[in-house]
């Protein structure tokens, strides 16, 4: 996919169809990265970190939940049955499957997008518990850049999943 073409077909648009735009794309992105893998590949644990494909994905549903659900309303993370910390939330489950951590991640991506359309950027948020107030327009902003950091990665694994197959 040619994300920055991708882009670029509103890049004379107003700020929040720009950045709805860039969230889409990243989401899309990400969530395809597990596209055509096995099982065993979207597992594979390529780096001395806990991140694999599969994890990143499912990372990046948690990640949506802590800044549209928590900051936005103010539920407590253990009320959402995530888990407590961003680095548990790259753990798999033994049932942790490809299809159904897409599923997910396309679930609570949509979710996010409901719960914030039409809201205006200015608008403070107050439920994060370690960020007394933030804006609408800085947790996009935020959004973006840790979705694009994390399509970065999986290109990257998915690169080295691919070429294993082949080597």
């Amino acid at each position: 996919m040619d994300i920055i073409a991708e882009t670029y077909t509103v890049h004379v648009a107003e700020e929040r169809e720009q950045l709805d735009a860039f969230l889409t794309t990243y989401r899309r992105a990400l969530n395809e990265s597990l596209d055509g893998l096995t099982e065993d590949e979207a597992r594979a644990q390529l780096v001395p970190s806990k991140t694999t494909l599969l994890g990143l994905v499912k990372h990046a549903a948690y990640v949506e939940q802590v800044w549209f659900v928590e900051t936005l309303t103010g539920t407590p993370r253990a009320d959402l049955g995530l888990p407590p910390t961003v680095d548990d939330s790259y753990d798999l489950d033994p049932e942790d499957t490809i299809a159904g951590i897409q599923a997910r991640h396309r679930e609570v991506a949509d979710a996010s997008a409901r719960a914030v359309a039409g809201m205006p950027l200015e608008t403070v948020l107050t439920g994060h518990p370690r960020i007394a107030e933030v804006t609408l327009r800085w947790v996009l902003l935020h959004v973006v850049r840790e979705l694009a950091q994390h399509v970065g990665h999986a290109e990257i694994l998915r690169e080295q999943v691919l070429a294993a197959r082949s080597g």
